[in-house]
C-alpha cells in the first residue's frame, strides 16, 4: 500500500558516488526512495537503510518506463526525480569513436530528458514536483581531452533551462546542481579512457600530463553534493543552480569574468 505521508523520490545513478550518497541521505530526510542503476547488487546498503533499489539503465527506454511505472504502481505519487547517471568518456576528440560519443551523450543526456518526460506527467497531476539534473561545473567550460563529457554537460544545462520554464507554470521545479572535483571513481575511470584512446598517439604528452594532474589536491566526498540537493529541496523557493565542490566556485568565477583566450590560458597552464 502507497505510503501518502512521505515524499517519494527517484534517484538514477544510485549504485556508486554521487548518486549513491543521495540516495542515502535522501532517506535519512525521511524520503521513500528509488535507487536505480544498472548495477543493483551495488545497492544493497540501499536496501538496508529503507530505501528501494530498482534496475536503471538510462540508454534503455523500457527500463526507464518499467521504473517509473514500479514507482507509480506501490507508491501512488513520485515528488523529486534526481538524474544522477553520468560518467566521462574522455580522450581526444579527434580519436574518440563516435559510437563512444553517442554513448556518452545517451547516457548524460538523452536519458535524463527520457526520465523527465516519464516523470512529468505525474507531477504535473500533482501539480508538485521537483526535478534536480546533476551536471558539473564542466558544464560551464571545457578542458582537453574531455570534449563529448563536457558536450553533454553543457547540453544538459541548456536543457534544464528551457524545461525549468515550460514546466513552472505546473508547479515544478526544475534545478542543476554543478558539482566541482568529488572524491569518486569518476576521475579514475576518465583518466583510463583518456589513457586508453589517446595514450599512445599525437595526444600522448596531453594525457600523461592530465594523468598527472590527478591527486593534487584533496578533493571533498560526495556528501557535498548531497547536501546541496537537500538545501534546494528545503527551500521555499530554491535557486536554478547550486554549486560546490573543489574548485567549484572560483572556477565559475573566473569563467564569468575572463575573456575565453585568458581563461584558455588558464586552462592550458595545467598541462604545461
Amino acid at each position: 500500500m502507497a505510503n501518502v505521508s512521505k515524499p517519494v523520490a527517484l534517484v538514477s545513478g544510485a549504485s556508486s558516488g554521487i548518486g549513491k550518497d543521495i540516495a542515502l541521505r535522501l532517506i535519512r530526510e525521511g524520503y521513500v526512495v528509488y535507487g536505480g542503476a544498472r548495477r543493483v547488487g551495488n545497492m544493497a546498503d540501499i536496501e538496508a537503510a529503507g530505501g528501494h533499489a530498482i534496475a536503471l539503465d538510462v540508454t534503455d527506454d523500457a527500463s526507464m518506463t518499467q521504473a517509473v511505472d514500479r514507482i507509480m504502481r506501490e507508491q501512488r505519487r513520485l515528488d523529486v526525480l534526481v538524474n544522477g547517471t553520468g560518467y566521462g568518456q574522455y580522450g581526444a576528440l579527434e580519436d574518440v569513436p563516435m559510437a563512444e560519443a553517442r554513448r556518452q551523450m545517451e547516457t548524460n543526456l538523452i536519458g535524463a530528458a527520457r526520465l523527465v518526460q516519464l516523470c512529468l506527467p505525474h507531477m504535473r497531476a500533482a501539480g508538485d514536483g521537483a526535478i534536480l539534473n546533476i551536471s558539473s561545473i564542466g558544464g560551464k567550460f571545457a578542458l582537453p581531452l574531455g570534449g563529448w563529457y563536457h558536450a553533454s554537460k553543457f547540453a544538459l544545462e541548456g536543457y534544464s533551462d528551457a524545461l525549468r520554464n515550460e514546466v513552472r507554470q505546473f508547479g515544478i521545479e526544475v534545478i542543476v546542481i554543478e558539482p566541482g572535483g568529488i572524491a569518486s571513481e569518476w576521475e579514475s575511470i576518465a583518466a583510463d579512457e583518456a589513457a586508453r584512446l589517446s595514450g599512445g598517439g599525437a595526444y600522448a604528452a596531453m594525457v600523461e600530463k592530465f594523468r598527472n594532474m590527478r591527486g593534487k589536491r584533496q578533493a571533498p566526498p560526495p556528501a557535498v553534493v548531497s547536501n546541496l540537493v537537500v538545501r534546494a529541496l528545503n527551500a521555499r523557493r530554491p535557486a536554478t543552480r547550486y554549486s560546490g565542490g573543489l574548485m567549484a566556485r572560483p572556477l565559475l568565477f573566473l569563467r564569468r569574468h575572463l575573456s575565453d583566450r585568458m581563461f584558455d590560458r588558464l586552462i592550458m597552464s595545467a598541462f604545461r
